[in-house]
């Protein structure tokens, strides 16, 4: 019998652990599961939520129901909100229901609020996205720089266990050093303690979206938009094997070839590599006890709404 055949993904003990106790690499496991099918109408349901998601990604359950009758399919809240769960799928506006970590892990609190981004690998930032294949759909995780917008690492898997996430962040420290700061959504992948233990031991402090994860993380949401309409949107991919090919060469286009308006037309990896013409403002917009602290617009004189590089750029915070 072969070993990986010992390792059960719905069990207490993490799928990490388990590849670890069995002598078994992750990437094997993995390999062995091939994506969940699903029938033509809940893969049809899924495609238009991912589309409108993508496109308003602050739309809930209940504006996504009108949305899909609109379509021609009246469904229930209940079963987009079924639908939503299985995708990943939650709301950026702030409410009691959105990134709900696991009851039993620590959620730490969010210290980009305020903060100026002015180098390379000060903070790093992570997400998980739905993507839909042709039969069946997978997830996506990625590890990216603020200040550069690169893409520092990226994994596909058909679970989302914690694993793949924590090989992810694995090869960012592997290939790239480390970041002062690494920023994520309070979800159960991020707050597991196999997670944050491998921040606690690089000694990286750990911060977890505050308000709204429209804006808390902010740059990772913009990269879904790009490699979705750029690239899964217009290929199609029929199974996970073609889908990591294909990301493969996308990312490496859009770190080195694709020109960034935030960042003046340069690359993500020539600002990354340079320390220059990249960076944010993280604006809190009230401070003490609700005072409106000044913009970044204030102090650059810079009227609302005028188009500025990645080194003027203001993010809201609140």
């Amino acid at each position: 019998m072969k070993r990986r055949h010992w390792i059960e993904p719905n069990t207490a003990i993490a799928l990490t652990r388990q590849c670890e106790l069995a002598s078994v690499t992750r990437s094997t496991v993995y390999a062995q599961h091939e994506p969940k099918e699903v029938d033509e109408a809940e893969q049809r349901l899924c495609r238009l939520l991912d589309e409108e998601y993508t496109r308003h990604p602050f739309y809930g359950s209940r504006r996504m129901v009108v949305f899909l009758k609109g379509e021609g399919h009246p469904v229930n809240r209940k079963r987009v909100q079924r639908l939503m769960r299985l995708m990943g799928l939650a709301a950026m506006a702030p409410g009691p229901h959105t990134s709900q970590p696991h009851p039993q892990h620590k959620v730490y609190p969010y210290r980009l609020r305020g903060l100026a981004i002015t180098r390379p690998n000060q903070v790093w930032s992570t997400d998980i996205t739905y993507v839909r294949l042709a039969h069946g759909f997978a997830y996506l995780v990625a590890v990216i720089d603020w200040y550069s917008r690169r893409v520092l690492s990226w994994r596909v898997s058909n679970t989302l266990d914690t694993g793949f996430c924590i090989d992810c962040l694995e090869e960012a420290l592997r290939c790239d050093g480390k970041p002062e700061i690494f920023n994520s959504d309070p979800g159960a992948q991020f707050t597991s303690t196999a997670f944050t233990d491998v921040l606690k031991r690089e000694g990286i402090r750990i911060s977890m979206d505050g308000r709204g994860r429209a804006l808390d993380n902010i740059f990772v949401e913009r990269l879904w938009r790009s490699v979705k309409h750029e690239d899964i949107y217009l290929k199609g991919y029929d199974a996970l094997g073609e889908l990591t090919l294909g990301l493969t060469d996308y990312f490496m286009f859009y770190n080195a070839e694709r020109p960034h308006q935030s960042l003046a037309y340069q690359t993500p990896d020539r600002v990354y590599r340079t320390g220059h013409g990249g960076g944010a403002k993280i604006v809190d917009k009230f401070s003490g006890e609700g005072d409106q602290a000044e913009t970044h617009e204030a102090e650059t004189h810079e009227a609302p709404g005028q188009r500025r590089t990645a080194v003027g750029e203001t993010v809201s915070a609140a």
